[in-house]
């Protein structure tokens, strides 16, 4: 049994967060402190989806890939037995944490998960930025020089940034989400994160949150200066107007504008073997298969998994999506 599934996300509370979430994106917030984060799929011990629609209606994403991993991902390996991405849409109203998270060469040694994300900015307030890698000149006794002062924050190379921009963070490359940004965040299956700077501020409790820094200096790519912005790259004859971000062997991301296809009806049908997600930025999304029907709004988002033989899109001519897929393939 096999269709497009749909979830119910599982909203975090976070310091820096507000409530966009919301507003934006009709997510339920259960307390009443920020939410930083949505968790939109994920199988992870700290949380997990339920599935919202079909026949597994009420079923968990874990208990999906228990029973039925090969409908799931076909022969795409899972993350130790998990879903292997866990994807999100943070909400920062303040600067986050300037963090590093680990490679896979140190991950296992330092207790950790390796973590390779994108970010995709659906919303930015005029003047956001994104800190990303190192200002080009910093070494490594620079950099720890000013952890100690506390002025670490100026060692970052710092990106202006606008609704549409995307960025490409793989493990090592030290980064932070800066104030007035929504995000929506592909990443591995991973919760490991190393701070190695808070902006000297307090945590819920009143007290400062935990720092990393020895770890974050293990992990951090010196080498890593000033990272660009993705520049997208035409795919011909694949429809929706479909644009590459990321080809990685961890996952293959596209922007597909149903306004720049070349099928004025903003129809199509695509053969799926690799599990594949697809997230609703702008517009209406409908997508048909394995007799379900799912339609997705904006910060909507819904997993195709393997065993589907083919599904039927349908897109508003103003809608925009992401699509999430297996490295290097494409459905």
């Amino acid at each position: 049994m096999s269709y497009p599934m749909v979830f119910e996300p599982v909203v975090k509370e976070r310091v820096w967060g507000g409530r966009l979430l919301e507003s934006l994106y009709r997510k339920t917030i259960p307390f009443p402190g920020p939410a930083g984060e949505s968790w939109e799929i994920t199988d992870r011990p700290e949380g997990v989806s339920n599935i919202r629609n079909g026949p597994w209606r009420g079923r968990s994403l874990r208990w999906a890939m228990q029973e039925h991993a090969a409908a799931l991902l076909g022969d795409f390996p899972a993350q130790n037995g998990r879903f292997p991405w866990l994807i999100k849409i943070l909400d920062a109203r303040e600067n986050l944490s300037l963090q590093v998270h680990p490679p896979a060469a140190l991950a296992s040694a330092l207790g950790g998960e390796p973590k390779t994300e994108m970010w995709f900015v659906a919303r930015a307030d005029p003047g956001a930025m994104l800190y990303a890698g190192l200002q080009r000149g910093t070494t490594r006794s620079d950099f720890v020089k000013r952890v100690h002062e506390g002025t670490v924050a100026d060692c970052f190379h710092k990106i202006p940034v606008r609704q549409g921009d995307a960025l490409f963070v793989p493990s090592g490359r030290v980064h932070a989400l800066g104030r007035g940004l929504v995000i929506f965040e592909i990443q591995q299956n991973s919760d490991t994160t190393y701070r190695v700077f808070d902006w000297n501020r307090l945590g819920a409790d009143g007290k400062p949150r935990e720092l990393h820094v020895e770890q974050s200096l293990a992990c951090i790519n010196f080498d890593d200066f000033e990272p660009s912005l993705i520049s997208p790259r035409r795919m011909p004859g694949r429809g929706f107007g479909c644009q590459t971000l990321v080809a990685d062997p961890l996952f293959h991301i596209s922007i597909c504008n149903a306004g720049l296809d070349e099928s004025p009806s903003g129809e199509g049908s695509f053969s799926v073997s690799k599990p594949a997600v697809a997230a609703a930025v702008e517009g209406q999304l409908s997508i048909q298969g394995g007799g379900e029907k799912v339609t997705l709004l904006p910060g909507d988002f819904c997993l195709l998994p393997a065993a589907l033989e083919a599904v039927r899109w349908e897109a508003s001519r103003e809608c925009q999506f992401l699509l999430v897929e297996t490295g290097g393939t494409s459905i």
